[in-house]
């Protein structure tokens, strides 16, 4: 499980991390390894032309814990 995201200032769920994208804020995104592929392509696509490193996060569950939610996560992003 990812414990930076833990106190980390971030954003979770596809629309939000790909609003921090376009804004220059992200940092660095977080992917849960079971979530849907075609959802996840426009941030994958993004952090490739930005050069924004993509961690993979074993479970949507998992990345939910990390980011301290009640439900699973798909992707989150720490931003600055």
């Amino acid at each position: 499980m990812p414990a930076k995201l833990i106190h980390a200032n971030k954003v979770v769920g596809v629309k939000q991390t790909l609003k921090a994208l376009q804004k220059g804020q992200a940092r660095v995104v977080y992917i849960a390894q079971d979530a849907d592929r075609k959802l996840l392509e426009p941030i994958i696509e993004q952090c490739s032309k930005l050069g924004i490193p993509i961690v993979p996060v074993g479970t949507m569950t998992d990345l939910g814990r990390a980011c301290l939610i009640d439900v699973g996560a798909a992707v989150a992003s720490i931003i600055e």
